[in-house]
């Protein structure tokens, strides 16, 4: 009967104790996935924003190259869409701009052409848009 009793008077507190540890681990681990997740998207929007800017430098550079061979700002062709593996699913908006101006040593006025190269790459959340702007004489 002794023994009895004192199992009765006895009280545990090792289910509570073990709950609570259980749901601050839980806890911790919903934060812990958020915060990578978040690491996560920001990482792919620095690579899309990166890669925006990159085509916007190669839709500059290919617009030069027409402007000069043309010597005008009528041999420019746009968008400029890329293939390569590096800038799949990227564009570049190329515009042009004409001014005769003054050049130091050349004798007269010369076109001095201004290019403006819009590069965007994604979709969604998940685009990013750079913009470069060249001289060119």
């Amino acid at each position: 009967m002794c023994h009895e009793s004192s199992l009765q008077k006895q009280s545990g507190a090792g289910l509570p104790v073990a709950i609570f540890v259980m749901t601050v681990l839980a806890l911790l681990v919903v934060v812990m996935a958020q915060l990578q997740q978040g690491s996560a998207e920001a990482v792919s929007l620095q690579i899309q924003s990166q890669r925006a800017l990159f085509s916007a430098e190669s839709g500059a550079q290919v617009g030069v190259r027409e402007v000069l061979e043309a010597n005008s700002c009528s041999g420019l062709t746009s968008p400029k869409v890329f293939s390569s593996t590096g800038l799949s699913g990227c564009q570049a908006e190329v515009s042009c701009e004409s001014v005769l101006a003054d050049v130091q040593g050349s004798g007269g006025a010369q076109p001095v052409f201004t290019l403006i190269s819009a590069g965007q790459c994604g979709a969604g959340l998940d685009q990013a848009r750079r913009v470069v702007e060249v001289k060119v004489r």
